[in-house]
């Protein structure tokens, strides 16, 4: 489903849409065109089922080529958490980070209890607008993903060092 914020920004470059359609939620206080959170809850669990093999795929990406197939991508679905909290997660798990006793690289789509609407982020990395309404709102977003995932690895890295990166030891 499209929505008339996101129709009328396909003109932009592709990777500012999801941006414009979030400052524009914030302007009139709605995620698309959902006013109470129950009808905005309904759009993020649709966002989260559009963004799955996009979360997948920029994670199989990493594991390919960083980690040389070693990881495992895990998913939780969404989640209401006991304050409210709504999120879907995705990871991707390996031996030398859990060695390390290390978060995996994560990303998520969250949709805080306070939050006007939802967002993405990973376990090191802030928040970035998640205006999905459809398949191809979710595609346009793999950039982004891997963005994320890429900032959440270079952090981990950090937390730890350039050891847990497969590719660089095994090469």
């Amino acid at each position: 489903m499209r929505t008339p914020a996101s129709a009328a920004q396909d003109h932009k470059p592709a990777h500012m849409q999801g941006l414009l359609r979030h400052f524009a939620d914030l302007r009139d206080a709605t995620h698309g065109n959902a006013v109470s959170r129950q009808d905005k809850e309904e759009l993020f669990a649709v966002a989260v089922e559009f963004l799955d093999r996009y979360a997948r795929q920029a994670l199989a990406e990493m594991n390919a080529a960083l980690l040389l197939g070693q990881g495992v991508i895990t998913a939780t679905g969404l989640t209401r958490y006991p304050d409210g909290d709504l999120a879907a997660t995705w990871s991707l798990g390996w031996h030398e980070q859990e060695q390390r006793r290390i978060a995996p690289v994560t990303l998520q789509a969250f949709f805080g209890q306070a939050f006007l609407h939802p967002h993405l982020r990973g376990a090191t990395v802030g928040n970035w607008p998640l205006n999905v309404f459809s398949d191809a709102d979710a595609a346009l977003e793999l950039p982004t993903l891997r963005a994320i995932a890429s900032a959440d690895l270079h952090n981990l890295v950090f937390q730890s060092d350039y050891r847990i990166i497969p590719a660089i030891v095994n090469r």
